[in-house]
């Protein structure tokens, strides 16, 4: 869809009541549930659909596993726990999850609610339509997705512009758990989503699935925590007070905190600087304040960051104008 053009009115379809009263089948199959199925997008493993589901009457999100990727163990388990995370995430600003099954061949997929809208990353690519105090209560919006998912142990490690959706009626929805970090109930480490592709196969050979190039580094570089880059084994909450610090450096300034040619190069420079201040590459005045707390959030150090989101908030929600 092209940013900010108006989406086609079949997009929010009017409920009749044919549609509403229409009896349920005797015997319910669920191989028939979903029909109507339209790409809407498609990653590096995964491809989202848009269907209808029978059942309910509602077009929904569907999302599997790209063909040459479904048999294998790491993406599925990969894909399971994105959608049992995302599922157990029931939050304003997270994306309801409604099913988890298996096609009639067998292979992994998962529902959600279909909202459409523009990522923050063409928001800020026609970033005129959106004045400085709109864009700083996104943030505030993906800031507090983020504090309800620490407080039940979740670490999302992939925050940018991409995972970010603003919608029509002011929704603003945190995407893309695929990255989650969680612990084992003990408060054991676990596996790290991006060490599953490390994990031996059924032949006993590791795989390899870096999306980054650099081997197992999983996410987008730019708005990487410099522990997240180092794999620290001890990566907590901060490192997505760090990226979310790294998008918020963006929405002021025009530009990601780190620019480099590769992917070797911005991870050196995330590890062994900190950026320059947004108002120093700015072509607008950045109100200090809120220039203040994005550098806050991008200290190297963890220990030097906000102490959590809940501080964060509180922080971009003061009178910034006026100091």
């Amino acid at each position: 869809m092209t940013a900010f053009a108006e989406p086609p009115k079949d997009d929010y379809a009017l409920i009749f009541l044919e549609d509403s009263d229409k009896p349920l089948p005797d015997k319910l199959n669920p191989n028939t549930r979903y029909a109507y199925f339209k790409t809407i997008a498609r990653g590096g493993k995964s491809i989202i659909q848009s269907c209808k589901d029978m059942h309910l009457g509602r077009t929904v999100a569907y999302k599997s596993l790209r063909k040459e990727l479904q048999d294998d163990p790491a993406e599925q388990r990969r894909l399971l726990r994105e959608a049992r995370v995302s599922a157990m995430l029931q939050h304003p600003n997270t994306v309801p999850t409604y099913e988890l099954g298996r096609d009639n061949k067998g292979h992994y997929y998962f529902t959600m609610k279909l909202v459409h809208g523009y990522t923050l990353r063409e928001v800020l690519e026609y970033r005129d339509r959106y004045d400085l105090t709109r864009l700083i209560d996104v943030i505030v919006q993906v800031a507090q997705a983020l504090d309800y998912a620490h407080s039940h142990r979740v670490i999302h490690r992939d925050i940018k512009p991409d995972n970010i959706l603003v919608g029509p009626f002011g929704e603003v929805l945190l995407l893309d758990w695929g990255l989650a970090k969680v612990w084992n109930a003990d408060g054991g480490p676990g596996i790290a989503i991006d060490e599953l592709s490390n994990q031996p196969d059924r032949t006993g050979r590791k795989q390899n699935t870096g999306m980054t190039g650099e081997g197992t580094l999983q996410g987008t570089i730019t708005y990487m925590s410099p522990e997240q880059i180092r794999k620290d084994p001890d990566i907590d909450f901060r490192t997505d007070i760090f990226s979310l610090g790294a998008v918020l450096y963006e929405v002021l300034a025009g530009r990601p905190p780190v620019e480099a040619e590769t992917v070797r190069e911005a991870a050196d420079l995330i590890q062994q600087r900190t950026p320059p201040p947004p108002s120093s590459v700015a072509r607008m005045p950045i109100p200090p304040l809120l220039e203040s707390v994005t550098m806050s959030c991008l200290a190297m150090a963890p220990e030097d960051r906000p102490a959590d989101c809940g501080t964060l908030i509180r922080l971009l929600t003061e009178d910034w104008l006026a100091r």
